[in-house]
């Protein structure tokens, strides 16, 4: 087993979704750890992927990935089948809904497909008893990933992100970046919140999840709070926007628009985004160009349906890619 540069954690899924053009896919290779991978190997890096599936999930999905240099040696597989369906369907002016197939196949006039008939949507994300199974522990992590020089945590349930970034931390591992699961976000957990940013180097929140967790305050405001508990850099996805870059170190803002990008289908770019980030902080310590990085690797995802897509491309593909990313320094 090699050591990887940089180690993903978090879900592998089957995806089936409805664009925001009302375009319909079925059984997509998804799971945002597996697209976070995909946008740091676009890159060239080394990465390892970590997270569970049942017997139900496709291995050839994973035999991709490695035959793209995506170790796959961190992924577990549990002795039976699991919950691993999500059904995302995408709105026109933005933002996402999950569950309620019938509706949203109805509104097209479609039945639901035999595969969503028997769909759970988690009551709390995946806090759900029914995704228990496939919560991360410490001890997921192979031994040869723990001297990776940077570990992404993509978004999970709060004990195993708590549980991953404290035994990161004692252990002295390499830089510890983190997007938030959406669940824990809320104002009765700001406390416990701050005490897991104390142990992190990057943050990478989208800009929705901040306000049920601080309300109504401006995206600045928000990465200013974050970024006061420990982090050295905070990014706030933006959606279409882009992203928001706040550096503490020298306290300035920057705003990285999106790349130009052919777009059919937006599942995973914030991401794919992260990947890119992770692989540009590494290569330069510089935000900026580390948000350039992050916004190729998320314009290759952006132009179809499936996390194994963008793989098609490399690192000559991504430089390539890197003159049209921009960043405005704001202040």
């Amino acid at each position: 087993m090699t050591s990887p540069r940089i180690a993903v954690c978090g879900g592998l899924r089957i995806d089936y979704l409805i664009s925001a053009t009302g375009e319909v896919t079925l059984r997509q290779c998804g799971g945002n750890a597996l697209y976070s991978a995909v946008g740091a190997r676009l890159w060239g890096a080394p990465v390892g992927l970590v997270g569970r599936v049942g017997q139900n999930y496709p291995r050839a999905w994973l035999d991709q990935a490695q035959a793209h240099g995506i170790d796959t040696a961190g992924v577990h597989w549990l002795d039976g089948d699991a919950e691993m369906r999500t059904f995302f369907a995408h709105h026109r002016t933005g933002g996402r809904v999950e569950g309620d197939p019938a509706f949203h196949f109805g509104r097209l006039g479609l039945p639901v497909p035999p595969d969503l008939l028997t769909y759970h949507q988690p009551d709390a994300d995946q806090e759900d008893e029914v995704y228990r199974p496939l919560w991360l522990t410490p001890d997921d992590l192979p031994p040869a990933y723990l001297t990776a020089q940077a570990f992404h945590l993509a978004p999970m349930n709060w004990d195993s992100h708590a549980s991953l970034v404290q035994a990161l931390h004692q252990r002295g591992a390499g830089l510890i970046a983190l997007d938030p699961g959406e669940r824990y976000m809320i104002h009765n957990r700001r406390s416990d919140v701050a005490d897991l940013l104390s142990r992190v180097d990057i943050f990478l929140p989208s800009e929705l999840e901040t306000k049920p967790l601080l309300g109504e305050v401006s995206a600045e405001v928000a990465a200013r709070w974050f970024a006061a508990r420990g982090p050295r850099v905070v990014v706030l996805k933006q959606g279409d926007r882009g992203v928001l870059v706040y550096d503490r170190q020298t306290d300035r803002f920057y705003h990285a628009p999106p790349v130009p990008a052919r777009i059919r289908d937006v599942t995973g770019a914030g991401d794919a985004f992260c990947g890119g980030f992770i692989v540009g902080w590494l290569e330069t310590g510089d935000p900026v160009q580390a948000a350039r990085y992050g916004a190729v690797s998320a314009s290759f995802v952006l132009e179809d349906f499936g996390a194994l897509y963008a793989l098609r491309y490399g690192r000559s593909d991504a430089e390539a890619q890197l003159v049209q990313s921009v960043v405005y320094p704001l202040w």
